[in-house]
């Protein structure tokens, strides 16, 4: 039977490790913090904050904040892929730099073992429902092994080509919906501003031309004055980072995107990088003088007196 380790049991990681159960493999789960194992403990999968044990599975899939954490599991305080690692293929579905996934790869190659960077795209009910979508890079044949297993996690699994398209991949896909939203956070203020009702232009951006999944996702949820559905702004943060990196190395300008990062790095030094991207608006907001949000619902009329005096 294969054995799969599974590192990172975050909002994504935990629901992706609970649907290779699916796989009909050995899974083996590893989180530094009890309290992450705890529902696969009462599912009887193994579970351990012992990170090197997982040195021991065929198949590592790793879900991890940056390429940091990745470095450090992998190489660092953890050390799963060090001396006498038992690693075949390692499947980072995390979200890091395209830089990054190659210096990874390179150093997991001389040491005999196959990278390949899977990272996905879907909010965490996808996950939940191994509906995500897969974007790999790698080898053609470690792609064909590791295959079946991201079946279990993604409706649609799409091979990029070598180690780093993945990553590529998914950072165009981010960085047309963080455009999206610093978009939606300059614009609907200005709205507010010259008098319009936020909940009517909202019915109009999202049945109209202006639509788009960060419309659709954010709005309903600005104007109940919630900053918690999302990536938080600082994590998201990343994306920009990797492209300016891009740009720079490339020489490829990116004109509307720089204007974008202007709004988050603003939105970041301002303290609101624990909100979701939505967040941003508030930016805005504060300088217009003005609020997005849906009107509150009127006080309920208290009930006339009847009867007798």
């Amino acid at each position: 039977m294969t054995q799969i380790g599974f590192v990172g049991l975050g909002h994504m990681g935990k629901h992706m490790a609970l649907n290779l159960l699916n796989s009909g493999a050995q899974l083996t789960v590893g989180a530094t913090k009890p309290s992450s194992l705890a529902e696969f403990e009462r599912r009887g999968v193994r579970a351990t904050t012992n990170l090197r044990e997982l040195a021991r599975s065929e198949i590592v899939f790793l879900s991890l904040p940056d390429g940091g954490v990745v470095e450090s599991v992998l190489f660092g305080d953890a050390a799963i892929a060090g001396p006498g690692s038992q690693i075949r293929f390692v499947v980072d579905t995390s979200t890091i730099t395209h830089k990054a996934a190659l210096a990874i790869a390179s150093e997991l190659a001389s040491r005999g073992i196959e990278f390949l960077d899977a990272p996905v795209s879907g909010m965490e009910a996808r996950a939940a429902n191994g509906t995500l979508t897969v974007m790999c890079g790698g080898k053609p044949s470690s792609f064909a092994a590791i295959k079946p297993y991201l079946e279990c996690l993604a409706s649609k699994i799409l091979y990029m080509g070598d180690v780093g398209s993945g990553q590529l991949a998914k950072l165009v896909n981010q960085l047309l919906f963080n455009i999206n939203v610093a978009a939606l956070a300059e614009i609907l203020p200005m709205s507010v501003k010259m008098g319009l009702d936020p909940e009517k232009v909202a019915e109009i951006v999202n049945s109209g031309t202006g639509r788009s999944y960060a419309s659709e996702f954010f709005i309903p949820r600005i104007l109940d004055n919630s900053f918690s559905a999302g990536y938080s702004m600082a994590n998201a943060y990343k994306d920009l980072i990797s492209a300016a990196e891009l740009g720079s190395s490339r020489c490829i300008p990116m004109p509307v995107l720089n204007a974008a990062a202007a709004t988050y790095q603003m939105a970041l030094l301002r303290g609101d990088g624990d909100l979701d991207k939505g967040g941003m608006i508030r930016l805005f907001e504060d300088l217009l003088g003005v609020r997005y949000r849906s009107a509150p619902a009127p006080a309920a009329e208290a009930a006339p007196v009847t009867g007798h005096v």
